[in-house]
């Protein structure tokens, strides 16, 4: 079908503008790595943007030779990992019952739950619950108190409820339970918002900070986002340098950026994996006919 004149100025301000909103999301990374890769004169001159000026790798050994911000790393990794599945696990559970109008509690329990989006946990009462329950300076700190995610739980209750009544009906004829109609019917269905769902999970628990200011004590247990701060801003830890015949091979403004990028490209390479899901996953979960 042949396009009107309308409709190609249209498309082209949208690639336009997809393009510029790229670009504002693209060059910050582009500028922080030609940094890293930077001579310390010429990162502190200013002289470097998007292509590195006396190119040097010095930050990059140092910063992957630095054992705290691995082991930092390997938390942040277990944290992802075990509550994105503890909170799919939770999330999927809780959604599935409110999905049926069988279930005779779904409107008040839905009720509380939302009301749960409206008005947050005070910080001191939530934060003596969590020393109450013994979880203080434990991982599971970062991952049970927020293992449901009310927003995400939603998207996913909105998707099973799209769902045919009749695949439950001809399940239920055959024999199946509620757990095997949850397990072996929907959640096959359910790739691309479930993929989109842990998507949204996983960034989270990567990101996670404030929490483990607030719970871990012991600094060999920081998550990575914690230990950057720590680095970034600790004195001793960004004096270190190397020096090679009196010459500074890295500086402060070149580990930062180095230690930035250390911390972001891990999440960031997951995405193109599941970008096929994420559009679909969201649009499906998000309406309801």
């Amino acid at each position: 079908m042949k396009q009107t004149n309308g409709e190609k100025t249209f498309q082209l301000f949208n690639y336009v503008f997809l393009f510029a909103a790229a670009a504002t999301m693209l060059l910050p990374l582009l500028q922080l790595l030609a940094v890293s890769l930077s001579s310390p004169v010429a990162a502190d001159s200013k002289r470097v943007f998007l292509l590195p000026v006396e190119f040097t790798t010095a930050s990059w050994t140092h910063i992957l030779g630095n054992e705290g911000l691995w082991t930092a790393f390997g938390i942040t990794v277990y944290i992802t990992v075990a509550g994105t599945l503890v909170s799919m696990l939770f999330s999927v559970l809780t959604a599935y019952p409110l999905a049926h109008k069988e279930f005779l509690l779904r409107k008040p329990v839905m009720l509380g739950i939302v009301i749960t989006m409206i008005f947050n946990a005070p910080m001191i009462p939530f934060f003596l619950t969590v020393r109450e329950l013994g979880m203080m300076n434990s991982l599971w700190s970062l991952i049970l108190p927020g293992a449901i995610g009310t927003f995400n739980m939603i998207i996913i209750r909105t998707f099973f409820m799209g769902l045919p009544k009749e695949l439950d009906d001809s399940a239920k004829i055959d024999g199946c339970s509620d757990f095997g109609i949850l397990f072996r019917i929907y959640l096959p269905l359910s790739k691309p918002v479930l993929a989109t769902v842990s998507l949204f999970y996983a960034v989270g628990y990567w990101n996670t900070f404030q929490r483990a200011v607030l719970f871990i004590r012991d600094p060999e247990k920081w998550p990575l986002q914690t230990k950057l701060r720590a680095y970034l801003t600790s004195p001793e830890e960004l004096a270190a340098v190397n020096l090679v015949l009196g010459d500074y091979d890295f500086n402060t403004t070149t580990l930062k950026a180095a230690t930035i990028l250390f911390a972001t490209i891990p999440i960031i390479l997951v995405y193109p994996y599941l970008q096929k899901y994420f559009v679909k996953g969201s649009m499906l979960g998000s309406l309801k006919e």
